[in-house]
């Protein structure tokens, strides 16, 4: 029996902030990152509130949030005590919000004996990336171990998701482009999940599709409105469907990769991806008797993107191919050497590294089971490029 569901309510496109003129709170806690204030970009969220809402901003929020930061956010929002949570910023703000405001309603539970009350959440995102607006996943970091711990709960799923294209318009380019193509990842993982269902792949198709089309012109004119719209709503989109039928290996080794030596999640995933996809179709067992259904699947997408796929091996090859002619228009290296890491510290971290892939929930729904020795295989190819 397949599943499909979705909670949160989604408002998009120009002057979609306007929405938050209707919120009938009488206090708000606002997670987000120092960037947001300094910026003036915070002032777009509380010139919206009605006058008489009373809110307080909480912009300790870092790149991959450690939970000594999550647990300030928790004492400070105790002590506000607020009715709802809003969350203005990346993944990881979004991420530190969801993981605040989980916390949260766990300790209020326990302390006063009241279930079912939490507090009414609203992700704002300024990046076109993670989908975490629409998702019941959240990261956050181990500083000490240096290790990223994936939460996963429909708790962390927020309310109503607010995707206003003027957000998105001052993101750097570099920035667009890790985030658009963990857009990409989200999306291709989520149509070869072992999950995957006639509802996910619609939207993984469509999201896929908008990528291709609009990434390089939000990359090269970030004041591009409707590319921006597209990329923002492809990233809500792809966020969809993974949170119904989970990822996969990709974003287990991403995970450990960026945890372990701070790559940007979606560089990250970026690097990875033509990799990981050879490695799924299992392209070196073509002359078996079966085709891999994972491999067609691939070619399927190649399909989609009116690539050349006369069968289902070139179909897969030049789906890689234009994932690498992509990256290439976008300067994202192609493998983890290039990105400045030392060949006797990955070397190092190579068993734990993979271990850890392994043991990632996301790799749970990969299309290929893998093993310890095949991932650290795949890691070292990946890190020659």
């Amino acid at each position: 029996m397949n599943y499909f569901g979705l909670r949160t309510e989604i408002y998009s496109g120009e002057n979609s902030l306007n929405k938050l003129n209707e919120i009938n709170l009488k206090k708000i806690f606002i997670v987000t990152d120092p960037f947001m204030v300094k910026s003036g970009m915070i002032d777009k969220i509380t010139e919206n509130l009605k006058k008489d809402i009373e809110y307080k901003i909480f912009s300790q929020i870092v790149p991959d949030p450690p939970l000594e930061v999550i647990m300030k956010g928790v004492n400070e929002l105790n002590e506000f005590e607020s009715e709802g949570i809003i969350a203005l910023g990346g993944g990881s703000a979004i991420d530190a919000a969801k993981a605040i405001s989980c916390f949260f309603n766990r300790i209020n539970e326990k302390k006063n004996n009241i279930k079912n009350k939490t507090l009414y959440f609203i992700a704002i995102p300024t990046t076109s990336g993670t989908g975490s607006e629409v998702t019941s996943f959240s990261v956050i970091t181990d500083k000490e171990k240096n290790i990223k711990y994936p939460l996963i709960s429909d708790e962390l799923l927020p309310n109503m998701a607010i995707l206003d294209p003027e957000l998105v318009k001052s993101v750097p380019d570099f920035i667009t482009a890790d985030t658009g193509m963990d857009v990409l990842t989200h999306a291709i993982e989520a149509y070869v999940s072992t999950e995957a269902n006639d509802f996910t792949d619609a939207l993984s198709e469509k999201a896929i599709k908008i990528v291709f089309e609009y990434l390089k012109r939000a990359y090269k004119n970030g004041n591009d409105t409707q590319a921006r719209i597209k990329m923002h709503n492809a990233s809500c989109i792809a966020g969809i469907a993974f949170n119904n039928v989970s990822l996969g290996l990709n974003h287990g080794m991403a995970h450990i990769l960026g945890g372990k030596f701070h790559i940007p999640h979606g560089r990250a995933n970026a690097i990875l991806l033509p990799y990981v996809i050879e490695y799924n179709a299992e392209l070196g067992n073509y002359l078996d008797k079966k085709t891999s259904t994972t491999a067609k699947r691939y070619a399927n997408i190649a399909k989609i993107l009116g690539l050349s796929c006369s069968n289902t091996k070139i179909g897969v090859k030049n789906l890689i191919f234009e994932i690498n002619k992509l990256k290439r228009e976008l300067n994202i290296p192609n493998s983890i050497k290039e990105v400045g890491i030392k060949e006797n510290d990955f070397d190092q971290a190579l068993d734990f590294l993979s271990q850890k892939a392994i043991e990632d929930r996301c790799t749970e729904t990969n299309p290929r089971k893998p093993k310890v020795e095949e991932i650290k295989t795949l890691f070292k190819k990946v890190y020659n490029g």
